[in-house]
């Protein structure tokens, strides 16, 4: 049953790390194989299936040449989520006779941290390495922590919460130099930083749809194949997918990321631009007294997680309905504590709960996120007012 909620007319969209509107460009490449092409691409004996078979390996080249992959080295999943699980768990289960220690952070999404975590249960030893006060993960920590018995590192190459950018070629070199596979979720990073997977030194990478502007229900997971990768699938099928990942394939959600990806291609540069003086801007239009969660300068110029001394973060989110931001991950943001995320970084709990995760990107526009800092500010003063002081203290 729904809420009944509608989204106000005057309405702001600032939540574009939960996910992003789908690029119309990007609904015009899907639209035929939902209506005229709509073949099976696994039926190869008629033109039907051959059709949406050859739109499958064209989509499966553009999202290859994002990263400088070969295109053989995709495989196509509903999402991040899937991605992460088939990497974690099917190197795990793969080495574990031979390599049983799994290394991860502190801040990794959801979907990460409890993979590994339920692969203790089948006998792997789990390290989860802390973050430093600006998000980053400490190399000499990393490095210390690989040895002859890890099996997998796996590092997020950008934070969905606090937007922070880790050193991947790094942090693949320690993974390389202990003999272990590198596995990086870039669900946040895919499309909007530079990704190599050679220069890199990545084994696997977990991408997703709907962060890029392609719809919701589509991933892609980069399985590395010189030298190869082995994976236990996750479930038994048909074998599509190279046996990685049974199950018929969706023309259309494929064909949406590959044009995602094509575009990203040629407008990456040019967008982290514009979303830097974005950034910049709002910033600026905020005032001081904002505080920034994250390192500075390795992000993502659209994403800031801000707070306020004193203010709550759900009492802010209340006085400005007509915006749409977030606490923290819209995976988690159900969750009445603080975020884990912000907790990591050494924020006590006041602190987190004061910050707000504000995403903008493709379509956001300047006078946009003008008004919306504009009525962030007035709310935070009204907040402050001493009539609602009372207000402030049950917050806190």
């Amino acid at each position: 049953m729904t809420n009944g909620a509608r989204v106000p007319p005057d309405a702001i969209y600032l939540d574009y790390q939960a996910t992003t509107p789908t690029d119309p460009r990007v609904v015009d490449a899907m639209m035929p194989y939902l209506v005229q092409r709509f073949g099976n691409p696994h039926s190869g004996s008629h033109p039907f299936g051959q059709e949406a078979s050859d739109a499958v390996e064209r989509a499966r080249e553009q999202v290859a040449a994002l990263i400088g992959a070969e295109a053989r080295e995709i495989v196509f999943t509903s999402g991040a989520t899937e991605s992460n699980n088939l990497a974690i768990k099917g190197a795990a289960r793969f080495l574990k006779s031979r390599r049983h220690k799994l290394v991860t952070v502190a801040t990794e999404h959801k979907c990460v941290l409890e993979s590994a975590r339920s692969l203790v249960a089948e006998g792997c030893e789990l390290i989860i390495l802390p973050v430093g006060r600006d998000g980053l993960v400490d190399l000499d920590r990393l490095r210390a922590a690989v040895d002859a018995q890890t099996a997998l590192v796996s590092v997020m190459a950008v934070n969905n919460e606090i937007g922070v950018v880790q050193d991947l070629a790094a942090i693949g070199a320690i993974a390389r130099a202990g003999g272990a596979l590198f596995h990086t979720d870039a669900a946040q990073a895919f499309g909007k930083v530079p990704l190599d997977v050679a220069a890199q030194r990545i084994d696997l990478m977990s991408i997703s749809g709907h962060k890029i502007y392609a719809p919701k229900g589509i991933g892609a997971l980069y399985v590395r194949r010189r030298p190869r990768v082995r994976l236990e699938p996750l479930f038994s099928g048909g074998g599509q997918e190279r046996g990685l990942r049974s199950g018929t394939l969706a023309p259309a959600l494929i064909v949406g990321l590959g044009e995602a990806a094509e575009i990203a291609g040629r407008e990456m540069a040019a967008e982290a631009a514009r979303l830097s003086e974005l950034a910049a801007v709002f910033l600026a239009r905020l005032g001081p007294g904002v505080a920034v969660y994250g390192n500075r300068t390795a992000r993502i110029p659209g994403n800031l997680n801000i707070g306020f001394d004193g203010i709550a973060a759900q009492d802010l989110m209340a006085a400005v309905p007509e915006l749409a931001l977030s606490v923290g991950s819209a995976c988690t943001s159900a969750e009445v504590e603080p975020s884990y995320v912000l907790s990591a970084l050494g924020l006590d709990g006041e602190a987190a709960a004061s910050a707000v995760r504000v995403g903008f990107g493709r379509f956001t526009t300047e006078a946009e996120l003008l008004r919306a800092a504009d009525r962030i500010r007035g709310a935070v003063a009204g907040l402050r007012a001493p009539d609602l002081q009372p207000r402030l203290e049950r917050a806190t």
